[in-house]
């Protein structure tokens, strides 16, 4: 399995808007809905929320990595936000938040794949040149790219 390939490339958005945490949120879960990833934007987000509630996501290096398990959630994929100004976060370094990786998951998907999905991720951004190239990113296809690539850890 390829991140690039989970990652839903119509919920991708580089200079994203935000002022804060609850509008990157609801932007990217509308990109998921939009695309059908998603069958109900507002239980999906409370379902994220609801995981919130139970331990941080902003993981440090101003990137967070919120996730729902969900039964809202059609298909298991990754949505992607870059802001344009770093937002407020609960975070493991007290910093703001920069880049936004969405896990949704669907409740078939939950357990093993989960894991795997998210333990990629956390391997991919434990390597300080992948975490910066994400931060500078300025397109798409720049982005995805970056999740193509074989990391040396």
């Amino acid at each position: 399995m390829m991140i690039a390939d989970v990652i839903n490339k119509n919920a991708i958005q580089v200079n994203m808007p935000a002022l804060d945490k609850q509008q990157a949120l609801e932007s990217l879960v509308n990109l998921l809905y939009q695309d059908g990833a998603v069958n109900d934007a507002a239980l999906f987000i409370q379902d994220i929320y609801h995981r919130e509630s139970e331990g941080m996501t902003g993981i440090g290096g101003y990137i967070a990595i919120p996730h729902g398990k969900s039964l809202h959630v059609n298909r298991t994929c990754i949505a992607i936000g870059l802001l344009q100004e770093p937002i407020e976060w609960e975070s493991l370094d007290g910093n703001k938040v920069k880049a936004i990786i969405l896990f949704a998951v669907s409740m078939k998907d939950k357990n093993d794949f989960c894991i795997k999905l998210m333990s990629r991720i956390a391997r991919m951004l434990g390597n300080e040149q992948v975490c910066e190239n994400l931060l500078n990113a300025t397109s798409n296809d720049e982005l995805i790219s970056i999740f193509n690539q074989k990391v040396s850890l």
